[in-house]
């Protein structure tokens, strides 16, 4: 069994990771972390300048870094060997991105935040677990975290 467990260092994503290491300790699953870096595009040149561009973008992957190595710490920690990689896209969506690895590396089962580090949270419609719930072809296991 291959679990996919995409991160970005919210506290909803660190909460997957701990479900996903239940399932691998249960099922001898190998587990997957990813954190994909979304890519800003369809901005003018006069909105943003190549500079900020750069330096947001750079922001992005430090944040996704930062939040595939701390999963991998955990899993670590607790004895479950992991796949730790980062996704960077050129012009797809989030969701597409952890889509389309799934497919690609023939993932069973995602196990992935209800909500991630975006400020809009209760009505978003377009959100990420919501897109990937409703596209991917696997098995999606959704970890709501309650305050």
């Amino acid at each position: 069994m291959k679990i996919l467990v995409p991160v970005d260092g919210s506290m909803h994503s660190l909460s997957a990771v701990k479900t996903a290491l239940d399932f691998a300790r249960m099922k001898g699953a190998e587990v997957q972390v990813i954190s994909v870096v979304p890519y800003i595009s369809g901005l003018e040149a006069h909105e943003i300048s190549p500079s900020r561009m750069e330096r947001h973008m750079e922001s992005y992957t430090k944040v996704s870094e930062d939040a595939v190595k701390q999963a991998c710490d955990l899993l670590f920690a607790e004895g479950v060997t992991a796949s730790c990689s980062k996704t960077v896209l050129a012009s797809v969506s989030v969701p597409d991105a952890i889509i389309d690895y799934a497919e690609q590396e023939k993932i069973d089962l995602i196990v992935m935040g209800s909500r991630g580090l975006s400020t809009s949270t209760r009505f978003k419609l377009g959100s990420v677990a919501s897109q990937v719930v409703k596209y991917c072809p696997c098995s999606i296991y959704l970890v709501k975290v309650t305050a």
